[in-house]
């Protein structure tokens, strides 16, 4: 196999996590993640991008690296939350690889991020509530994924293994 393989999602669903593990079982692939190379090419936290210019700004930035990146192959993408709600990038990312939409609750979601403050989509009005809504406005583009997997109460190891399994097909 040498499509990419495409991890869409909610802010802490699992993207990252399991995008670094999957790797490790799969070493023909490398791992990028969409927000740490907008960072990198900046030089700017992601929070300060939204504040500074707004997020409309950074979804361009991200819209091109989504570009970049899709047309190599071998690689593990874990992209920001929105990612998957511009055409162009949902386009781009079921005809270059496998989407994954790693799904979570929105209590689970609440409790592995509540301590995380570089969450600029959550720094007002932070709750299961807000998180909840976010859900229930992505998911019919969410949905879309070549595959869903819940990741709702599971280990990495046990969502990277249902990975597999999916890929390997």
């Amino acid at each position: 196999m040498d499509k990419n393989i495409i991890l869409i999602g909610m802010m802490g669903s699992g993207k990252t996590t399991t995008g670094k593990d999957l790797q490790k079982v799969l070493p023909d692939f490398r791992y990028v993640d969409i927000d740490e190379e907008i960072e990198k090419s900046t030089q700017k936290k992601i929070s300060e991008i939204f504040l500074r210019h707004g997020e409309p700004f950074f979804r361009m930035l991200e819209a091109d690296k989504i570009k970049k990146f899709c047309r190599e192959k071998k690689l593990i993408i874990s992209t920001g939350g929105g990612a998957f709600e511009n055409e162009d990038n949902r386009k781009l990312m079921l005809n270059n690889g496998v989407v994954i939409y790693l799904k979570a609750s929105a209590e689970e979601i609440y409790e592995r991020i509540k301590n995380e403050t570089h969450r600029p989509l959550l720094k007002k009005n932070f709750s299961v509530e807000k998180i909840a809504s976010l859900i229930k406005l992505r998911e019919k583009n969410y949905e879309k994924a070549h595959y869903t997997i819940d990741t709702t109460g599971k280990s990495t190891q046990i969502v990277v293994n249902e990975i597999l399994g999916v890929v390997n097909g």
